[in-house]
């Protein structure tokens, strides 16, 4: 029986984060924002990192790649299948349901695409992670960029349908100014109004808010509420199904 992974969240670039999760079959890095703050974490643990995953092909996720391999060659480096001609080279491209890994270490891909076409997450069941980078966020969802609001709703609802005590690791720390736009739609909820009150308190700390806990992103997470009536009423769309709630709230959060 494996012991559970010790997960470290490592503040990269202005407001990205990488992750290091370790567990007793290994090291693995979720995403590369830059390589110096990644390697101070491994050398102050005494890490050695066997496999690098990627969510999707932006540069503030993929910018360390190079100079962590040149430190660890025999490291893995893992991406998108589907975005294979837009990042540097993998050494293995995945897809929906590919699986790696080991123990509480074992991941499964989760397709997720609409803030990039290709952008996947990792599911690491046994520890309770997933590691969703730009697609589900704190308070929040990743800007529909190269896909439709249909295929982001699509996207959110497939990890909305995780286990709630599963912890959303995100690429950014976006989570005070999303928690700002999440209370212009809800802000009489009551469990919106005490998070708020908790990440603020993190931030003045200087904590990272992430990772969060999937039922807290259910509670408080306007894009993960669509379904819910007060949504829809408070977007001026009643009745609505809740992909174009979602579109709409999206919409807003854009001009927002």
């Amino acid at each position: 029986m494996t012991m559970a992974l010790e997960l470290v969240t490592v503040p990269c670039l202005k407001d990205n984060y990488a992750y290091l999760a370790h567990g007793p079959e290994g090291t693995c890095i979720v995403d590369a924002p830059e390589a110096a703050p990644i390697l101070q974490v491994l050398e102050a643990r005494d890490w050695v990192p066997d496999t690098l995953l990627i969510t999707h092909h932006h540069h503030d996720h993929v910018g360390g790649i190079a100079e962590l391999r040149a430190r660890f060659p025999d490291m893995t480096v893992i991406g998108p299948k589907a975005e294979a001609d837009k990042m540097p080279a993998m050494d293995r491209y995945v897809a929906e349901g590919d699986t790696g890994g080991a123990g509480d270490g074992l991941w499964r891909v989760i397709e997720v695409p609409g803030h990039t076409l290709g952008h996947i997450a990792f599911h690491m069941a046994g520890a309770k992670l997933v590691f969703t980078a730009d697609s589900l966020m704190a308070f929040g969802c990743g800007r529909v960029f190269e896909g439709t609001f249909p295929q982001m709703h699509a996207s959110l609802s497939k990890l909305a349908a995780l286990p709630g005590d599963t912890l959303v690791c995100s690429g950014h720390e976006y989570t005070e100014a999303n928690a700002k736009f999440a209370q212009t739609i809800e802000p009489e909820n009551p469990a919106l109004i005490s998070r708020i009150n908790a990440v603020k308190a993190a931030r003045a700390a200087g904590q990272p808010t992430v990772p969060s806990l999937l039922s807290d992103e259910m509670d408080t997470n306007p894009f993960l509420r669509a379904h819910q009536p007060s949504v829809a009423e408070a977007v001026g769309l009643p009745g609505a199904p809740a992909d174009e709630v979602f579109a709409e709230v999206r919409r807003r959060k854009d001009a927002f």
